[in-house]
């Protein structure tokens, strides 16, 4: 169709629709590395950006570890033995109400964690940096009658009960940190982010 002036509308209605179809196009090749930035690089993570872990395949007697600012992070699932063998080692342990400032508030009970099966460590030994092996087995020959699973510092021998708190006489000054937590749902938690934040 064309006008009075010489002037095909078709044409140009389909030039006006193919410019605007292109122009989306580069917008979204611009907008795709630009929005890709905001999320945090892997550098970031080692820095301290929070790490979601999925804790739903994470059975029983079971450890699994995250990485967050470059040091391990260890969630156990503790069972209802593990938990009931921790009220008779207070005796044993160097800080057994957790007086020290090693977790944040929400973590400062008999259990140290938000929910009691579920226990959030950092994995380095409290005295020169070590990492301590999961030793979950109650009384091997190696590490005596009265241990009741926990952590095992190959390093110097430091000694550590199933909540983190570390046993009385060993090298290890003060019990296991314990990282800043929440949940995000009943089977994800974010690791870097505290419970009160939410």
């Amino acid at each position: 169709m064309s006008t009075a002036d010489g002037v095909n509308l078709g044409r140009r209605r389909f030039l006006t629709a193919t410019a605007t179809a292109v122009g989306g196009v580069g917008a979204a090749f611009v907008a795709v590395p630009f929005l890709k930035s905001w999320t945090p690089s892997e550098r970031a993570k080692a820095a301290g950006a929070p790490v979601e872990a999925d804790i739903s395949k994470l059975a029983e007697g079971q450890i699994m570890t995250v990485e967050w600012r470059g040091k391990p992070v260890w969630v156990v699932h503790r069972s209802k033995a593990m938990l009931d063998a921790l009220p008779a080692l207070d005796g044993k342990m160097s800080d057994p109400k957790s007086e020290m400032d090693q977790q944040p508030a929400y973590a400062k009970n008999e259990f140290r964690s938000i929910k009691p099966e579920y226990l959030v460590l950092v994995g380095i030994c409290t005295h020169l940096g070590c990492s301590p092996t999961f030793r979950p087995d109650l009384a091997p020959a190696d590490l005596g009658a009265e241990w009741k699973g926990g952590f095992f510092c190959p390093c110097h021998g430091s000694r550590f009960d199933l909540a983190g708190r570390v046993y009385s006489g060993v090298p290890a000054p003060k019990n296991m940190v314990v990282p800043p937590y929440k949940y995000l749902s009943d089977t994800r938690i974010l690791v870097g982010v505290g419970a009160e934040a939410a």
